[in-house]
């Protein structure tokens, strides 16, 4: 009976790591790293570099990033290699702007040549079928409290019970629900403005 309080916390955190519906399923890869063919189904997030919008589909350039159990990219400076995802549709650059984290699912779709520096890379394209825009993470440096972290003398643990902390706010910043993102949406394309 002792440990009773933490089943609340557990369950918690068991909710923070189900992915959004939208990005639910099976797929072959998720991350731009692994060998897929043409076809295969993925899951591959990361934050924007660059958004393209063509007359008749938007391609998104995303710096890859290791995704978290909710399928969010993690934050990270690591890299898992850029690639592009492509959907039908207009997607502003206003919205999509670079340094958004999304997460994508589709199929490969080969590869496309982009400028990096002075070098033609090809990188893995993938035909999108949900993108989804994560809300911006915040962070401040003020003390805040944090009712799933306790000091211990020999450091910070999760779970024992509440706690005043100074510094970030869920795992370095702020992106509601402890830094992991909940309320991020699938977006859909809309018309482009007219000339």
């Amino acid at each position: 009976m002792r440990y009773t309080p933490l089943l609340p916390a557990l369950l918690v955190l068991a909710g923070c790591a189900t992915a959004p519906k939208p990005l639910q399923g099976e797929f072959d890869a998720e991350s731009p790293r692994a060998r897929v063919a043409d076809g295969q189904r993925v899951r591959w997030g990361g934050t924007i570099i660059d958004v393209q919008p063509k007359p008749e589909e938007t391609c998104i350039q995303v710096l890859g990033k290791a995704l978290s159990g909710n399928a969010r990219p993690m934050f990270s400076d690591d890299s898992e290699g850029r690639f592009v995802a492509c959907r039908q549709g207009f997607y502003d650059p206003a919205v999509f702007a670079q340094g958004r984290e999304v997460t994508v699912t589709g199929t490969a779709a080969g590869t496309e040549l982009r400028k990096i520096g002075e070098y033609d890379y090809p990188l893995p394209r993938v035909a999108a079928e949900v993108i989804y825009l994560w809300p911006e993470r915040y962070s401040f440096d003020q003390p805040y409290w944090d009712p799933y972290w306790v000091w211990w003398p020999y450091g910070y643990y999760n779970w024992y019970g509440p706690t005043l902390r100074w510094g970030y706010y869920g795992h370095g910043h702020y992106g509601h629900g402890h830094g992991h993102g909940r309320g991020g949406k699938s977006v859909e394309p809309h018309a482009p403005p007219e000339k």
